[in-house]
This record gives C-alpha cells, structure tokens and sequence, in this order.
C-alpha cells in the first residue's frame, strides 16, 4: 500500500502544477506583464509624479542591468 499512496501524492502534486500553470498562463502572458510593469500599472493612477517617476526607475534599472551583464561578458571574454 505505501507504493499506491506515493503515487496518489504525486499525481496530486502533478494536478496542482498544472492547475498553477494554467492560472499564471491565463492571467496574461510574459509580454502583457513586462508591458504592464513597464508602463507603471501599479501605480497611483491620479498622482502623475509617481508615475512617470515609476516609469523612468524601471527603465534606467533595465538600462543598468543590460550594461552589467555587458560589462560582465566583457570581462569575462577579455581575460580568456
């Protein structure tokens, strides 16, 4: 009998993964979510500083993040 209760537990296990999947999947995918953080959804709608002020911190911190790993491939590639 323990083989069978170790299957039931992780054929449950299955079913919540594929659950979860479905729900992250029907929320909006990758883009629509990048888009949205991006463009400072979850921002105060009425207050227009702190949206702007959202908007240009995420951009500069993507822009300081694609030079970082520049520099780091660069790094990396110079000393071999």
């Amino acid at each position: 009998m323990p083989e069978h209760d170790g299957k039931r537990r992780t054929d449950a296990e299955a079913r919540r993964i594929i659950e979860r999947i479905d729900r992250e999947s029907a929320s909006g995918g990758l883009v629509e979510r990048t888009k949205g953080h991006f463009s400072a959804e979850d921002a105060d709608p009425a207050d227009s500083i702190e949206v702007w002020g959202t908007r240009i911190g995420r951009i500069l911190g993507l822009l300081v993040l694609i030079a970082m790993i520049i520099w780091v491939i660069s790094s990396i590639v110079g000393k071999a």
